[in-house]
Protein backbone atom coordinates (compact mmCIF):
# COMPACT_ATOMS: atom_id res chain seq x y z
CA UNK A 1 0.00 0.00 0.00
CA UNK A 2 2.86 2.10 -0.73
CA UNK A 3 2.21 2.71 -4.28
CA UNK A 4 0.14 5.94 -4.71
CA UNK A 5 -3.15 5.82 -5.17
CA UNK A 6 -2.75 6.56 -8.64
CA UNK A 7 0.13 3.97 -9.35
CA UNK A 8 -2.25 1.24 -7.03
CA UNK A 9 -5.77 2.01 -8.82
CA UNK A 10 -4.36 1.13 -12.37
CA UNK A 11 -1.69 -1.75 -11.77
CA UNK A 12 -3.88 -4.22 -13.30
CA UNK A 13 -4.13 -2.16 -16.52
CA UNK A 14 -0.40 -0.81 -16.85
CA UNK A 15 -0.41 -2.33 -20.25
CA UNK A 16 -3.83 -1.15 -21.69
CA UNK A 17 -2.89 1.99 -21.09
CA UNK A 18 0.53 2.47 -22.51
CA UNK A 19 1.45 3.08 -26.14
CA UNK A 20 4.01 0.88 -27.33
CA UNK A 21 4.69 -0.23 -24.01
CA UNK A 22 5.68 3.06 -22.29
CA UNK A 23 3.11 4.81 -19.48
CA UNK A 24 2.12 7.98 -20.00
CA UNK A 25 1.36 9.71 -17.26
CA UNK A 26 -1.63 11.41 -18.53
CA UNK A 27 -3.21 8.36 -19.55
CA UNK A 28 -2.87 6.40 -15.96
CA UNK A 29 -3.92 9.58 -14.07
CA UNK A 30 -6.73 9.91 -16.36
CA UNK A 31 -8.09 6.41 -15.39
CA UNK A 32 -6.87 6.70 -11.57
CA UNK A 33 -9.00 9.96 -11.61
CA UNK A 34 -12.00 8.57 -13.77
CA UNK A 35 -12.20 5.28 -11.01
CA UNK A 36 -11.58 7.37 -7.95
CA UNK A 37 -14.68 9.86 -8.91
CA UNK A 38 -16.77 6.85 -9.54
CA UNK A 39 -15.86 5.04 -6.52
CA UNK A 40 -15.92 8.18 -4.40
CA UNK A 41 -12.73 8.26 -2.79
CA UNK A 42 -12.08 10.70 -0.86
CA UNK A 43 -8.55 11.60 -1.24
CA UNK A 44 -5.91 14.72 -1.07
CA UNK A 45 -4.07 13.90 -4.00
CA UNK A 46 -3.53 11.02 -7.01
CA UNK A 47 0.36 11.42 -5.95
CA UNK A 48 -0.21 10.41 -1.93
CA UNK A 49 0.34 7.02 -1.07
CA UNK A 50 -2.72 4.27 -0.37
CA UNK A 51 -1.56 3.77 3.04
CA UNK A 52 -2.09 7.40 4.25
CA UNK A 53 -6.69 6.41 3.47
CA UNK A 54 -8.96 5.77 5.82
CA UNK A 55 -9.68 2.08 5.58
CA UNK A 56 -12.40 2.45 3.54
CA UNK A 57 -11.03 4.43 0.82
CA UNK A 58 -7.86 1.82 0.95
CA UNK A 59 -11.00 -0.77 0.25
CA UNK A 60 -12.05 1.53 -2.87
CA UNK A 61 -8.80 2.07 -3.87
CA UNK A 62 -8.11 -2.05 -4.69
CA UNK A 63 -11.76 -2.11 -5.96
CA UNK A 64 -11.20 0.47 -8.13
CA UNK A 65 -7.59 -1.41 -9.39
CA UNK A 66 -9.82 -4.87 -9.75
CA UNK A 67 -13.20 -3.15 -11.59
CA UNK A 68 -10.67 -1.30 -14.09
CA UNK A 69 -10.25 -4.61 -15.76
CA UNK A 70 -14.02 -5.03 -16.58
CA UNK A 71 -14.75 -8.57 -14.58
CA UNK A 72 -17.21 -11.31 -15.11
CA UNK A 73 -16.52 -12.64 -11.91
CA UNK A 74 -15.32 -10.66 -8.73
CA UNK A 75 -13.97 -12.49 -5.56
CA UNK A 76 -14.34 -10.26 -2.56
CA UNK A 77 -12.75 -11.48 0.88
CA UNK A 78 -14.03 -9.79 4.16
CA UNK A 79 -14.69 -6.33 1.55
CA UNK A 80 -15.78 -4.23 4.59
CA UNK A 81 -13.72 -5.31 7.73
CA UNK A 82 -12.72 -2.30 9.38
CA UNK A 83 -14.47 0.55 7.50
CA UNK A 84 -17.08 2.86 8.92
CA UNK A 85 -20.79 1.92 8.32
CA UNK A 86 -21.12 4.67 5.59
CA UNK A 87 -18.62 3.29 3.04
CA UNK A 88 -19.64 -0.26 4.27
CA UNK A 89 -22.97 0.41 2.97
CA UNK A 90 -21.30 2.59 -0.41
CA UNK A 91 -19.18 -1.08 -0.69
CA UNK A 92 -22.73 -2.75 -0.69
CA UNK A 93 -24.73 -0.48 -2.99
CA UNK A 94 -21.39 -1.19 -5.35
CA UNK A 95 -21.74 -4.91 -4.91
CA UNK A 96 -25.11 -5.14 -5.85
CA UNK A 97 -25.11 -2.68 -8.71
CA UNK A 98 -22.19 -4.90 -9.75
CA UNK A 99 -24.68 -8.22 -9.68
CA UNK A 100 -27.57 -6.00 -11.21
CA UNK A 101 -25.08 -5.46 -13.98
CA UNK A 102 -24.27 -9.26 -14.59
CA UNK A 103 -21.38 -9.27 -12.73
CA UNK A 104 -20.88 -12.35 -10.40
CA UNK A 105 -19.70 -11.41 -6.92
CA UNK A 106 -18.74 -13.72 -4.22
CA UNK A 107 -18.22 -12.12 -1.02
CA UNK A 108 -16.76 -14.04 1.34
CA UNK A 109 -17.89 -12.39 5.08
CA UNK A 110 -17.94 -13.57 8.71
CA UNK A 111 -20.32 -11.29 9.47
CA UNK A 112 -23.61 -12.96 9.31
CA UNK A 113 -26.13 -9.45 8.45
CA UNK A 114 -24.25 -8.49 5.51
CA UNK A 115 -23.80 -12.12 4.23
CA UNK A 116 -28.16 -12.29 4.87
CA UNK A 117 -28.58 -8.96 3.37
CA UNK A 118 -26.43 -9.17 0.60
CA UNK A 119 -26.46 -12.75 -0.97
CA UNK A 120 -28.95 -14.72 -3.42
CA UNK A 121 -27.81 -17.84 -1.75
CA UNK A 122 -25.76 -18.84 0.71
CA UNK A 123 -22.84 -21.12 0.77
CA UNK A 124 -22.06 -22.55 4.12
CA UNK A 125 -18.71 -24.25 5.45
CA UNK A 126 -18.32 -26.11 8.36
CA UNK A 127 -14.25 -27.67 9.39
CA UNK A 128 -13.23 -26.44 5.71
CA UNK A 129 -16.00 -28.50 3.84
CA UNK A 130 -19.01 -26.92 1.89
CA UNK A 131 -21.82 -28.33 3.91
CA UNK A 132 -25.07 -26.04 2.99
CA UNK A 133 -26.31 -24.26 0.67
CA UNK A 134 -29.38 -21.87 1.24
CA UNK A 135 -31.43 -19.89 -0.48
CA UNK A 136 -31.95 -16.24 -0.22
CA UNK A 137 -35.31 -16.96 1.12
CA UNK A 138 -35.20 -19.93 3.61
CA UNK A 139 -31.62 -17.87 4.49
CA UNK A 140 -31.93 -16.79 8.30
CA UNK A 141 -29.57 -16.55 11.16
CA UNK A 142 -30.79 -19.57 12.67
CA UNK A 143 -30.06 -22.08 9.33
CA UNK A 144 -26.76 -20.36 9.07
CA UNK A 145 -25.25 -20.47 12.26
CA UNK A 146 -26.43 -24.71 12.56
CA UNK A 147 -25.27 -25.63 9.36
CA UNK A 148 -21.47 -23.52 10.44
CA UNK A 149 -21.68 -24.73 13.46
CA UNK A 150 -22.11 -29.04 11.85
CA UNK A 151 -25.02 -29.37 13.61
CA UNK A 152 -28.37 -31.22 12.10
CA UNK A 153 -31.35 -29.24 11.22
CA UNK A 154 -29.41 -26.12 9.38
CA UNK A 155 -31.45 -25.21 5.75
CA UNK A 156 -32.91 -28.82 5.12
Amino acid sequence: MELSIERNATLTRRWSLSRFGLLGPRSEREDAREWTRRLQVKAGHLADPVSTLSGGNQQKVVLAKWLSTNPRVLIVDEPTRGIDVGTKAEVHRLMSQLAADGVAVLMVSSELPEVLGMADRVLVMHEGRLVEEIARERADEESVMLAATGQPGGAA
